[in-house]
């Protein structure tokens, strides 16, 4: 299994049963990443983390089956017809890769904005991609991509997530919003806090799953 960091919060995975997408949102390179898809994965609805007229356009060309919280359906339009929606504790194949379903609910940003359905996944028993959300899972996590930085986020809150989990090794997600000066600072912060291997991947990044 190959896995590839693509911009923000996007995932893709690559195997010889097929080719699984996580997160193709407005901030990555979603066109590309869906390229070939199989089956794609998404936290929850917002923009950055889900670009409908990407997935509706590679629909139009090559159908794949889209896993997600019931409330995309309101959100896909036409291409809500390939939606399987997913809930907290289920376990099922995507693409040939196992997941696990984790979570629930989406940080809370400020009382005054509502607070969406987020789904958090373990894929194939070892890369965990929680969305916008510190859901610790109950079961031993060997890849971790932690949320580094977010309008909902405290960095104290996901340096104990990173801890609680207790990865092997955690790879920054979500830092779309971010320039070159608060990268620095975090990428510094996160190393020697985190209590585990900590790496912020380049765009593009290819590694063993």
């Amino acid at each position: 299994m190959k896995l590839i960091k693509y911009a923000h919060s996007c995932l893709r995975i690559e195997h010889d049963a097929g080719v699984l997408v996580v997160d193709p949102g407005g901030f990555s390179e979603a066109e590309t990443v869906l390229d070939g898809a199989d089956a794609v994965l998404v936290t929850h609805e917002h923009p950055d983390h889900l670009d409908v007229e990407a997935i509706t356009r590679r629909l139009d060309r090559r159908p794949f089956v889209i896993h997600g919280p019931a409330a995309l359906a309101g959100i896909l339009g036409d291409a809500a017809e390939a939606l399987r929606p997913v809930e907290p504790g289920q376990s099922f194949d995507a693409a040939g890769v196992p997941v696990q379903t984790y979570g629930g609910r989406h940080a809370v940003i400020h009382p005054d904005i509502p607070v969406v359905d987020n789904i958090g996944y373990l894929l194939d028993r070892t890369v965990y991609h929680p969305g916008d959300a510190l859901f610790v899972p109950d079961v031993p996590v060997d890849t971790l991509f932690a949320p580094i930085h977010a309008p909902w986020s405290k960095f104290s809150e996901v340096v104990d997530f990173i801890r609680a989990v207790a990865p092997r090794r955690a790879f920054a997600l979500h830092d779309g919003l971010l320039n070159d000066n608060g990268l620095a600072v975090l990428d510094r912060q996160y190393t020697a806090l985190s209590d585990c291997e900590y790496a912020r991947l380049a765009p593009g990044t290819r590694l063993p799953g």
